[in-house]
Order: C-alpha cells, then structure tokens, then sequence
C-alpha cells in the first residue's frame, strides 16, 4: 500500500467572482518533505496556503490532511488536526519575552479558561506549567533557549521570524506551512533562515514554503510547485523544475542559464 500524503490537493479551484485566482490545482506533500510553492505575484500561491489551512473554502476541489478530507473544516478545527502555519507579515508580540511567545503557541493544546486563569485554578496551573515546559523545550531544540527572556521586538528580524516558527511548532505539526519567511531578510538571514528551515527538517518536521527567493527554495527543497496565473504549471525536484522550458519561458525568462538560481523581484 502506497504511503499517505501528508497534505493533498485535488483539483482544487477558487474563483472571486470571475477571477479564477486558483485552477484545478493538484498537490502531493509526502512525509519529509520540504516542500516549495513558487510563482510571480498574483500566481496564486497565498490564496492557495489559504485554502489549505481553512481561511478560504475552494470553489471545487477537496484538500486532505494525513488522508482525513479537510476541505470545509474552520482554520482551528484544521489546527487542531496538527497543521501550523505562518504569515507574510509577522505576527509576534513584540512587548512579550520569546518564551510567552511560544507559550501562546500552546494554548491549543490547554483546556483552561479565563475564569481558571483569574482565580489560578489546578486546571490553569497545570496547563501553565506544561506550556512552560513545552516552549522551554522547543526553544531547547532549535538552537533559541538563549533568548527566552528577550523581549520579541528587540530581536532582529531573522530571529523573529525564527520565533514566530517556534510557536508553530508548539502545535506539535504534522506539516508545517511558511508563507514567504525570508521576505524583507538581508542574504545573511536568509542564509540563516535557510540553515534553520533544514536543520527542523532534519528534526522530523515536515515543511512547505512559499518563497520569492529562487536561491532559497532551490537550495532547500527536495520538490517544487510551480504556479502561474493560478495554474499548475509543473512539479518536479529543483533540477526538473530549472530544466523545464515552460518554468523558464513563463518566470525566469532568460533568468536560470547553466543551473543559476535568480532572485524574482516581487
């Protein structure tokens, strides 16, 4: 029996009023993978991430998750179900520690409520005490303990957006989804980004990405959508992706020329 795709699109389609932002998209997210979605602005890519955790319901088509069809579930229902995500723009509390960051990233996970967290129930504790731990743990994991008590907005941007990754992680995900992570980022922290993005990889996380920067997703993923104009134009490891004349003619141009990663502007 053939293994399970972690996340799975079938033919999925969204159209806003006559605008077909996504066509008949089909999409396989095996486990391991670190998976990249690219195309120009307005290909489609977001509406597409969104689709998958829940923000939009498709227009035609079904998404499935560990092979559970997840199509018309609420973004936190999906959550719940182990599938995190992160935004173009970042979504951290800048007036909070790094630690109360990510411990947020547990609340999911907990069972107390607000009437617990005033009157410091058995219930609020416990939940308390395992985000602690749990937070403490990942920030462990991934190279970030050092940084517990800073406040997020003192970081720099690379680091944010690092933190921001750690609090998907509190969901304990099954998949992983980033939307366009390196952006804003000088090369150093896109390099660092790239290095963190493979080393959770090498953890066991599995990982799609939406990315702008050619160099970053060809230099880290093992296979590639490509969309354009809301269509899949191809799929295929990096190597078949810069081979392929379609790919070249409708988004690089003359841009890949012997194995050369460019950078899009967009």
């Amino acid at each position: 029996m053939s293994e399970v795709p972690v996340l799975e699109a079938k033919g999925i389609c969204k159209y806003f009023g006559g605008l077909k932002a996504v066509e008949a998209v089909d999409m396989k997210i095996m486990k391991g993978d670190i998976f990249g979605i690219i195309g120009p602005n307005g290909a489609g890519k977001t509406t597409f991430f969104n689709m998958c955790t829940g923000v939009y319901a498709p227009t035609k088509g079904e998404i499935f998750l560990q092979g559970e069809n997840i199509t018309r579930m609420s973004p936190d229902k999906i959550a719940r179900k182990k599938m995190a995500r992160t935004f173009q723009n970042l979504q951290l509390f800048k007036f909070m520690t790094v630690l109360d960051n990510v411990k947020i990233g547990c609340h999911i996970q907990t069972k107390s409520n607000i009437a617990d967290a005033i009157l410091h129930t058995k219930r609020y504790k416990r939940d308390e005490k395992y985000a602690v731990e749990k937070s403490l743990e990942i920030l462990e994991s991934i190279g970030l303990a050092d940084y517990k008590d800073t406040m997020a907005g003192n970081l720099a941007y690379g680091m944010q957006r690092k933190v921001e990754i750690a609090r998907a992680l509190a969901l304990d995900p099954v998949i992983l989804l980033l939307d366009e992570p390196a952006a804003g980022m000088n090369p150093n922290e896109t390099a660092s980004l790239m290095e963190f993005i493979k080393m959770l990889n090498s953890k066991g996380y599995t990982i799609a990405v939406i990315e702008h920067d050619m160099k970053f997703i060809m230099n880290s993923c093992n296979r590639i959508l490509v969309l354009n104009f809301g269509q899949k134009l191809c799929e295929g490891t990096p190597d078949e992706i810069k081979a392929n004349k379609e790919v070249q003619e409708a988004y690089f141009g003359k841009g890949i020329v012997a194995g050369e990663a460019v950078k899009v502007n967009g």
